[in-house]
């Protein structure tokens, strides 16, 4: 059991609700024998991330018997609330939330979405439990060298408190490991496992995700670009010209939709990668 995987100080455990984070919560409470007293697993639900998610998380914490903080963004004064299987969003509600209240989209420069909705939900959760300082642990694994560069280029996120440490990477941990610890349990998340990458996982079409991909998953169920088209069309800001995208560099979620509709193709973006973001697999 590597060392990194030790708690012995206040720690966050972000569980974002994929296998990757999953696999490094299960070696956190073996080498701990159990989840720390000084230690929170937080889930942070955008009201976007498939339902299979949504059940794994439960899953772990009942086969795990480990508590799991369920939050989501609020735009009231503390600005999060605690929820949980049974109560969490289903239908995008807490991003819209944010949409409405910022009044333009979050896109590739501005992903404001990912520190409102998970990050700084987190932080005023733990704050408000009386935490003034403490570690992030986030599962990134080694053959996320990108990922794994950018965060520990700036440790604090851009934020003030909760340094992060990456205990995957800092251990060699790769997709094989992780996709053979899976395969070994009686229970696992119920989304395809492609070559190590989970297209179905955080927020169904995220702007993030290659065109490509977003058309497969528009292609395989069309009420799936409903929400984003809804949203790219809700903007009302005089200064964003056409209404709103999530990204100028492709089509929008209503011509995608038309495209899937038609079996069309979006050529030009087969081959882009899918970019970095702290919200994981």
């Amino acid at each position: 059991m590597h060392a990194r995987y030790l708690i012995d100080e206040p720690t966050c455990i972000s569980f974002s609700g994929g296998r990757t984070s999953g696999y490094m919560l299960h070696q956190v409470l073996e080498a701990n024998g159990g989840l720390p007293a000084q230690a929170r697993v937080l889930f942070a639900n955008t009201g976007k991330e498939d339902p299979a998610t949504l059940d794994f998380v439960r899953d772990c914490g009942r086969n795990w018997s480990v508590p799991i903080d369920w939050l989501e963004y609020r735009v009231d004064d503390a600005r999060w609330a605690l929820v949980d299987y049974d109560t969490a969003s289903r239908a995008g509600e807490p991003f819209a939330a944010l949409v409405r209240k910022r009044n333009y989209l979050p896109n590739p420069v501005a992903r404001f979405c990912t520190v409102e909705l998970k990050i700084l939900t987190m932080e005023r959760y733990l704050r408000a439990c009386g935490w003034d300082d403490w570690t992030n642990m986030i599962g990134v694994r080694a053959d996320e060298p990108r990922r794994v560069a950018k965060m520990r280029a700036d440790p604090k996120g851009g934020r003030g408190s909760g340094s992060r440490v990456l205990p995957l990477a800092d251990a060699g941990v790769t997709a094989t490991e992780v996709g053979a610890f899976w395969r070994a349990q009686p229970f696992d998340l119920g989304l395809p496992n492609m070559n190590g990458v989970t297209m179905h996982g955080n927020c169904d079409l995220c702007f993030l995700k290659p065109a490509a991909q977003v058309m497969s998953l528009i292609q395989e169920r069309p009420e799936r670009a409903v929400w984003w088209a809804r949203m790219e069309s809700s903007i009302t800001n005089a200064k964003i010209q056409n209404g709103g995208r999530f990204r100028n560099d492709r089509a929008s979620y209503a011509q995608m939709a038309e495209y899937a509709a038609a079996q069309g193709v979006l050529y030009g973006h087969q081959d882009d990668e899918a970019l970095a973001c702290f919200c994981g697999e």
